[in-house]
């Protein structure tokens, strides 16, 4: 008998916020994702193992990531 198994990662996208972006200071679109990783078995995701966010500046590109509550307090439109 064998079992398949592993891991899967969603992208999600929560919204689109205009704010100040970290990196070339330019006020523009910042994009907020959220990614969801969850253990799979024969295919079919069971488990959520992590959950991360993060905010991508549509002008210079830069992404980092962001808490569940920075995620939230954005102002997304």
């Amino acid at each position: 008998m064998f079992f398949i198994f592993g891991l899967r990662t969603s992208v999600s996208r929560s919204g689109v916020a205009t704010a100040v972006c970290r990196n070339c200071g330019n006020q523009a679109a910042q994009v907020v994702t959220r990614r969801s990783t969850k253990f799979t078995l024969f295919f079919i995701p069971l488990i959520p193992v992590r959950t991360r966010y993060a905010q991508q500046c549509t002008f210079c590109g830069a992404e980092y990531a962001i808490s569940k509550d920075e995620a939230r307090r954005l102002p997304v439109g």
